[in-house]
């Protein structure tokens, strides 16, 4: 199963190696990812594979919130299929 990763915030060091650190944690390959600063406002969107996570959703994506609030930036995590719905018009 895939998922969405999104990352907002201010722009400091360390916020890519933190979330990157969650997948390796939990066993979440990254597929792919793109990040730009624009302003100052780090923006980061993950596509990753949770078919191997060693952990439910749910807490995975309290892991992610977790590692966010640490690095004062937002972070959500989605179910691909549901982020494709969202998404469609």
């Amino acid at each position: 199963m895939k998922a969405v990763v999104t990352v907002v915030g201010r722009d400091t060091v360390g916020i890519l190696a933190k979330i990157a650190g969650v997948c390796a944690e939990t066993n979440v390959n990254v597929e792919e990812v793109t990040q730009s600063i624009l302003s100052g406002t780090f923006a980061m969107i993950m596509v990753v594979d949770v078919t191997a996570c060693t952990i439910d959703f749910a807490e995975l994506q309290r892991r992610f919130t977790a590692a966010g609030e640490e690095k004062g930036v937002d972070v959500k995590v989605t179910r691909q299929e549901l982020y494709d719905a969202m998404h469609h018009i």
